[in-house]
């Protein structure tokens, strides 16, 4: 509280309250210096005290607001049921697959994985990358009009428009054929966009089973922290054939026609499976369903059944060049108190002997992440990052640069890509034997407050054409200097500063 406005607040106010209210003020502040920092990174305690401590005004309710990282109540319950249902269906299934041979840093990261979320490694086989925003919902679609008996399709931000016409009408179809069509849409990721009315209106009347995720109706007891979102983009086809990465059901332009007159348009990669490792982000769906609809899926007996895979994605040594692929699905978010996309990030990196290429829009990383990262590049391996020249959120574009100096430093190579484009693609590629492809940023956002999910695959032709594919966005991008940057004018690094300090409020 400001000390000039606190004598004048005093002199209109009684004596007895006037004590009252200081009490009152230094007794929260008492108290937030020793339960703020409770099971919270340092980082994140400092910029929540700075603020309950210098404005308690705002900072006491912001925090009450916000401050809890956690799913608490009913959606925890459930994501503790399900994680021990699926570790007893899957007691019995090694963590990775019999006849793929994986090394002993790569098996314990595997290791590690499972005893997060429950799921281990899975066999399947690779169908393919798709960084074409036109031909990825081409094949979604067409993996939708070939369905026979369930459609699970869970994306953050979905909109029925010009570019997803011909997907939604492929669903509808599906579902008026007896195909069980499920649908989960994160209410805020959706909702802000003009296409999603569109989209409830023509879904009300047809056999599509629509739910949207994370929702906020106080008049029905659905409360919780208002920025928690399930950040997810998945499709599953028969429990079979699956996508998985980060591109919406929504237009390139994100509805936007000013964006589609700059010529800005989202740049994203989907990842083309089948086979068994399907199942495991049925699992993940079946959660995420139940915690909506209150409808329990099968999905347990699948798992324990199995999904026949073709003969080569069962047996060989992914890391080894290989022609197979071993897969392992990743979920995330405040239901998992452990951050399993964060330590496997992190652990993926120390594994690195050769080289790292990681693609993110938002790089906010945490200190532990960081340290990774640059001393990852102090003993040598090559470590390449891929970040917008411009991203679509003004402070998380102002906080992540506020790192690039720490990391050119280290000898760090960033590339920018080029705007107007929005490079949305979020993968890692480790050494030559291994990647990651899926939802989740490499910020503070994605490792703690969105669910989101990642896909690890070993070896075989997708590693390759991930590697083709950042290949690719060299091309379009622009490598920054430590010259440069440290030369860039001073008004735009305080605002990276300040940035910084305000995306650590988690």
């Amino acid at each position: 509280m400001n000390p000039g406005s606190q004598d004048l607040a005093l002199l209109s106010i009684p004596d007895g309250l006037t004590s009252a209210l200081l009490l009152t003020e230094y007794a929260i502040k008492i108290l937030a210096l020793g339960m703020v920092p409770e099971n919270r990174q340092p980082g994140s305690s400092q910029a929540w005290l700075l603020a309950i401590l210098f404005i308690p005004v705002i900072g006491v309710p912001l925090f009450l607001l916000f401050g809890n990282p956690y799913i608490t109540g009913r959606r925890h319950v459930i994501q503790a049921q399900a994680n021990e249902l699926y570790a007893e269906a899957l007691r019995g299934r090694p963590t990775v697959p019999v006849g793929v041979r994986v090394a002993p840093g790569v098996h314990s990261i595997l290791e590690m994985n499972r005893r997060l979320t429950e799921i281990p490694c899975a066999s399947g086989a690779f169908e393919e990358l798709h960084s074409d925003y036109a031909r990825s919902l081409s094949a979604m679609t067409a993996a939708v009009a070939a369905a026979q008996n369930r459609v699970h399709v869970e994306f953050y931000a979905q909109s029925w428009d010009d570019e997803t016409d011909e997907f939604f009408i492929a669903l509808v179809e599906a579902a008026r054929r007896g195909v069980r069509v499920r649908v989960l849409a994160d209410q805020f990721g959706s909702g802000k966009y003009k296409g999603y009315k569109t989209l409830r209106r023509r879904l009300r009347d047809t056999p599509v089973e629509f739910h949207l995720m994370l929702p906020i109706n106080p008049f029905v007891g659905r409360f919780r922290r208002p920025d928690l979102r399930n950040h997810r983009k998945m499709l599953m086809v028969d429990g079979r054939h699956g996508f998985v990465g980060s591109q919406n059901l929504i237009d390139r332009h994100y509805g936007s026609s000013r964006n589609a007159t700059k010529g800005r348009e989202w740049v994203d990669l989907m990842m083309e499976v089948r086979g068994e490792i399907v199942q495991s982000m049925e699992a993940v769906f079946a959660v995420d369903w139940y915690s909506e609809s209150g409808e329990v899926l099968e999905t347990v007996t699948d798992l324990e059944e199995g999904v026949p895979v073709p003969a080569h994605a069962a047996s060989g040594d992914p890391t080894a060049g290989d022609p197979m692929s071993a897969f392992q699905l990743i979920p995330s978010g405040p239901g998992y108190r452990t951050q399993p996309n964060l330590r496997m990030f992190t652990q993926l990196i120390a594994q690195a002997q050769d080289r790292l290429r990681i693609v993110s829009p938002y790089f906010v990383p945490d200190e532990a992440l960081l340290h990774a990262l640059t001393s990852a590049a102090y003993r040598g391996v090559v470590v390449e990052l891929f970040v917008p020249e411009h991203a679509d959120q003004f402070m998380v574009h102002h906080a992540q640069r506020s790192y690039y100096r720490a990391l050119l430093e280290a000898g760090v190579i960033i590339h920018r890509f080029r705007s107007p484009a929005v490079l949305h693609t979020k993968l890692m590629l480790v050494d030559h034997y291994g990647g990651v492809v899926g939802s989740s940023n490499m910020d503070l956002r994605s490792f703690n407050l969105n669910f989101e999910v990642s896909m690890l695959v070993l070896g075989g032709e997708a590693v390759a054409e991930l590697d083709a594919v950042v290949d690719g966005y060299v091309e379009e991008s622009s490598t920054l200097e430590l010259q440069e940057w440290m030369n860039r004018p001073w008004p735009g690094r305080y605002v990276d500063n300040v940035a910084r300090l305000t995306s650590a409020l988690q």
